[in-house]
Protein backbone atom coordinates (compact mmCIF):
# COMPACT_ATOMS: atom_id res chain seq x y z
CA UNK A 1 0.00 0.00 0.00
CA UNK A 2 2.43 2.35 1.01
CA UNK A 3 4.59 1.87 -2.82
CA UNK A 4 1.01 2.72 -4.20
CA UNK A 5 0.53 5.58 -2.17
CA UNK A 6 4.27 6.65 -3.13
CA UNK A 7 3.56 6.42 -7.01
CA UNK A 8 0.18 7.78 -6.76
CA UNK A 9 2.02 10.80 -5.02
CA UNK A 10 4.83 10.76 -7.91
CA UNK A 11 1.69 11.00 -10.43
CA UNK A 12 -0.15 13.68 -8.82
CA UNK A 13 2.78 15.99 -8.93
CA UNK A 14 3.40 15.49 -12.71
CA UNK A 15 -0.16 16.36 -13.39
CA UNK A 16 0.58 19.64 -11.79
CA UNK A 17 3.46 20.09 -13.15
CA UNK A 18 2.31 19.50 -16.91
CA UNK A 19 1.37 22.94 -18.64
CA UNK A 20 5.29 24.51 -17.66
CA UNK A 21 7.19 21.56 -17.92
CA UNK A 22 8.74 21.69 -21.22
CA UNK A 23 9.22 25.27 -20.51
CA UNK A 24 11.20 24.32 -17.20
CA UNK A 25 12.87 21.15 -18.63
CA UNK A 26 14.54 23.41 -21.83
CA UNK A 27 15.43 26.09 -19.70
CA UNK A 28 16.72 23.61 -16.45
CA UNK A 29 19.15 21.43 -19.52
CA UNK A 30 19.57 24.44 -21.57
CA UNK A 31 18.83 22.01 -24.79
CA UNK A 32 21.21 20.07 -24.14
CA UNK A 33 19.17 16.85 -23.33
CA UNK A 34 18.25 17.26 -26.98
CA UNK A 35 21.44 15.70 -28.19
CA UNK A 36 21.12 12.68 -25.38
CA UNK A 37 18.02 12.02 -27.11
CA UNK A 38 19.37 12.13 -30.85
CA UNK A 39 22.15 9.67 -29.64
CA UNK A 40 19.84 7.54 -28.23
CA UNK A 41 17.57 7.18 -31.16
CA UNK A 42 20.33 6.84 -33.47
CA UNK A 43 22.44 4.15 -31.20
CA UNK A 44 19.40 2.07 -30.92
CA UNK A 45 18.66 2.36 -34.64
CA UNK A 46 22.21 1.36 -35.53
CA UNK A 47 21.90 -1.85 -32.95
CA UNK A 48 18.49 -3.03 -33.60
CA UNK A 49 19.97 -2.92 -37.81
CA UNK A 50 16.35 -3.51 -39.49
CA UNK A 51 14.65 -0.50 -41.80
CA UNK A 52 11.47 -1.71 -40.66
CA UNK A 53 9.60 -1.50 -37.36
CA UNK A 54 6.47 -2.49 -36.19
CA UNK A 55 6.83 -0.80 -32.68
CA UNK A 56 8.26 1.83 -30.33
CA UNK A 57 6.49 2.36 -27.30
CA UNK A 58 7.61 4.99 -25.29
CA UNK A 59 6.76 4.63 -21.39
CA UNK A 60 6.86 7.42 -18.89
CA UNK A 61 6.29 9.37 -22.39
CA UNK A 62 5.51 12.92 -20.81
CA UNK A 63 4.88 15.82 -23.18
CA UNK A 64 5.66 13.17 -26.09
CA UNK A 65 9.36 14.68 -27.27
CA UNK A 66 11.39 11.27 -26.98
CA UNK A 67 8.16 9.75 -29.30
CA UNK A 68 9.00 12.57 -31.92
CA UNK A 69 12.83 11.88 -31.88
CA UNK A 70 12.17 8.23 -32.35
CA UNK A 71 9.89 9.53 -35.24
CA UNK A 72 12.39 12.49 -36.96
CA UNK A 73 15.49 10.10 -36.35
CA UNK A 74 13.68 7.12 -38.22
CA UNK A 75 13.05 9.32 -41.09
CA UNK A 76 16.84 10.27 -40.87
CA UNK A 77 18.04 6.74 -40.72
CA UNK A 78 15.71 5.59 -43.34
CA UNK A 79 13.55 3.44 -41.34
CA UNK A 80 9.82 3.02 -41.58
CA UNK A 81 7.56 2.51 -38.40
CA UNK A 82 4.69 1.18 -37.81
CA UNK A 83 2.99 2.87 -34.77
CA UNK A 84 5.30 4.66 -32.31
CA UNK A 85 3.27 4.49 -28.70
CA UNK A 86 3.31 6.36 -25.44
CA UNK A 87 2.43 5.00 -22.50
CA UNK A 88 2.13 7.40 -18.98
CA UNK A 89 0.00 6.95 -15.58
CA UNK A 90 -0.15 11.04 -15.61
CA UNK A 91 -3.45 12.21 -17.73
CA UNK A 92 -2.49 15.98 -17.45
CA UNK A 93 0.93 14.29 -19.25
CA UNK A 94 -0.59 12.75 -21.80
CA UNK A 95 -3.17 15.36 -22.48
CA UNK A 96 0.08 18.00 -23.22
CA UNK A 97 1.67 15.29 -25.45
CA UNK A 98 -1.50 14.55 -27.31
CA UNK A 99 -1.93 18.41 -27.98
CA UNK A 100 1.35 18.23 -29.24
CA UNK A 101 2.09 15.31 -30.94
CA UNK A 102 -1.75 13.90 -32.42
CA UNK A 103 -0.16 12.06 -34.49
CA UNK A 104 0.89 9.49 -31.64
CA UNK A 105 -0.95 6.35 -29.54
CA UNK A 106 -0.92 7.13 -25.93
CA UNK A 107 -2.19 4.97 -23.43
CA UNK A 108 -2.93 6.06 -19.79
CA UNK A 109 -1.10 3.27 -17.66
CA UNK A 110 1.49 2.15 -15.44
CA UNK A 111 5.42 1.28 -16.37
CA UNK A 112 4.44 -2.28 -14.23
CA UNK A 113 0.99 -2.32 -16.14
CA UNK A 114 1.64 -1.56 -20.05
CA UNK A 115 -1.67 -2.61 -21.60
CA UNK A 116 0.00 -4.46 -24.84
CA UNK A 117 0.46 -8.23 -25.73
CA UNK A 118 3.29 -10.14 -25.17
CA UNK A 119 6.54 -9.90 -27.64
CA UNK A 120 5.06 -6.88 -29.53
CA UNK A 121 7.61 -4.24 -29.50
CA UNK A 122 10.71 -3.65 -31.56
CA UNK A 123 11.87 -0.86 -29.09
CA UNK A 124 10.65 0.44 -25.62
CA UNK A 125 11.99 3.36 -24.08
CA UNK A 126 12.05 5.48 -20.74
CA UNK A 127 13.93 8.44 -20.55
CA UNK A 128 13.79 10.19 -17.23
CA UNK A 129 11.72 8.21 -16.06
CA UNK A 130 12.23 4.98 -14.57
CA UNK A 131 13.81 6.69 -11.02
CA UNK A 132 10.31 7.88 -11.04
CA UNK A 133 8.58 3.82 -10.97
CA UNK A 134 8.54 2.90 -7.60
CA UNK A 135 8.03 -0.88 -8.68
CA UNK A 136 11.15 -0.60 -10.63
CA UNK A 137 12.17 -4.58 -11.02
CA UNK A 138 8.51 -5.49 -12.10
CA UNK A 139 8.37 -2.54 -14.59
CA UNK A 140 11.60 -3.88 -16.23
CA UNK A 141 10.03 -7.81 -16.33
CA UNK A 142 7.08 -5.71 -17.43
CA UNK A 143 9.22 -4.46 -20.46
CA UNK A 144 10.60 -7.56 -21.43
CA UNK A 145 7.87 -9.25 -21.60
CA UNK A 146 6.53 -6.48 -23.93
CA UNK A 147 9.21 -6.58 -26.31
CA UNK A 148 9.90 -9.04 -29.22
CA UNK A 149 13.27 -11.85 -28.82
CA UNK A 150 16.17 -9.56 -29.71
CA UNK A 151 14.24 -6.15 -28.75
CA UNK A 152 15.72 -3.45 -27.26
CA UNK A 153 15.23 -1.79 -24.02
CA UNK A 154 16.47 2.21 -23.90
CA UNK A 155 16.89 4.50 -20.65
CA UNK A 156 18.23 7.86 -20.62
CA UNK A 157 18.50 9.03 -16.86
CA UNK A 158 19.84 10.83 -14.05
CA UNK A 159 21.67 8.09 -12.28
CA UNK A 160 23.55 7.99 -8.73
CA UNK A 161 27.12 8.95 -8.45
CA UNK A 162 28.39 7.61 -5.88
CA UNK A 163 31.92 8.39 -6.02
CA UNK A 164 32.07 11.61 -7.90
CA UNK A 165 34.71 13.65 -9.63
CA UNK A 166 35.60 17.00 -9.23
CA UNK A 167 32.98 18.29 -12.37
CA UNK A 168 30.18 15.38 -10.51
CA UNK A 169 30.39 18.05 -7.36
CA UNK A 170 29.89 20.77 -9.88
CA UNK A 171 26.68 18.85 -11.64
CA UNK A 172 25.67 18.09 -7.65
CA UNK A 173 25.70 21.82 -6.58
CA UNK A 174 23.63 22.44 -9.63
CA UNK A 175 21.16 19.56 -9.84
CA UNK A 176 20.63 20.46 -5.92
CA UNK A 177 21.17 23.84 -5.54
CA UNK A 178 20.53 25.63 -8.92
CA UNK A 179 18.11 23.94 -10.61
CA UNK A 180 15.49 23.71 -8.22
CA UNK A 181 14.78 26.86 -8.01
CA UNK A 182 14.89 27.50 -11.57
CA UNK A 183 12.16 24.90 -12.00
CA UNK A 184 10.11 26.25 -9.11
CA UNK A 185 10.27 29.68 -10.37
CA UNK A 186 8.76 29.09 -14.01
CA UNK A 187 6.18 26.11 -12.56
CA UNK A 188 5.42 27.66 -9.48
CA UNK A 189 6.18 24.39 -7.84
CA UNK A 190 8.60 24.23 -5.84
CA UNK A 191 8.34 21.23 -4.17
CA UNK A 192 7.99 19.18 -7.32
CA UNK A 193 11.87 20.63 -8.21
CA UNK A 194 12.83 19.37 -5.14
CA UNK A 195 11.71 16.18 -5.73
CA UNK A 196 14.24 15.86 -8.83
CA UNK A 197 17.55 15.86 -7.03
CA UNK A 198 16.47 14.02 -3.96
CA UNK A 199 14.87 11.47 -6.93
CA UNK A 200 18.65 11.30 -8.07
CA UNK A 201 20.32 10.87 -4.91
CA UNK A 202 17.52 7.81 -3.58
CA UNK A 203 18.20 6.05 -7.55
CA UNK A 204 20.08 3.60 -8.65
CA UNK A 205 23.80 3.60 -9.33
CA UNK A 206 25.06 2.49 -13.09
CA UNK A 207 26.21 -0.64 -11.80
CA UNK A 208 22.71 -1.77 -10.07
CA UNK A 209 20.84 -0.59 -13.13
CA UNK A 210 22.73 -2.99 -15.37
CA UNK A 211 22.57 -6.22 -13.12
CA UNK A 212 18.47 -5.66 -12.59
CA UNK A 213 18.11 -5.29 -16.41
CA UNK A 214 20.57 -8.52 -16.89
CA UNK A 215 18.08 -10.05 -13.67
CA UNK A 216 15.55 -9.14 -16.02
CA UNK A 217 16.12 -10.90 -19.30
CA UNK A 218 18.54 -8.38 -20.83
CA UNK A 219 21.96 -8.43 -22.35
CA UNK A 220 23.59 -4.94 -21.95
CA UNK A 221 24.92 -3.42 -25.22
CA UNK A 222 25.93 -0.21 -24.71
CA UNK A 223 26.67 2.14 -21.36
CA UNK A 224 28.09 5.52 -21.20
CA UNK A 225 27.57 8.79 -19.30
CA UNK A 226 27.16 12.25 -21.16
CA UNK A 227 27.62 15.85 -19.89
CA UNK A 228 29.85 15.49 -16.50
CA UNK A 229 28.09 12.42 -15.87
CA UNK A 230 24.36 14.60 -15.85
CA UNK A 231 23.07 11.64 -18.29
CA UNK A 232 23.63 8.26 -18.51
CA UNK A 233 22.33 6.25 -21.57
CA UNK A 234 21.82 2.24 -21.41
CA UNK A 235 20.78 0.00 -24.26
CA UNK A 236 20.25 -3.33 -23.90
CA UNK A 237 18.44 -6.33 -25.87
CA UNK A 238 16.13 -8.68 -24.71
CA UNK A 239 17.72 -12.33 -24.71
Amino acid sequence: MEEQEKQSKIVSMFDNIAPTYDTANRVMSMGVDKSWRRKACDLAYEFYAKDSLDKIVDVACGTGDMMDFWKKRSEVNGISIGEIVGVDPSNGMVNVAREKYPKFNYHISKATEIPMQDSGADILSITYGIRNVVERVEALIEFNRVLKKDGLVVILEFMKNENPSILGKIRDFYMNKILPKIGGFISKNLEAYEYLPNSIEDFSTVENMKKELENAGFEMLYVKSFSMDISTLLIARKI
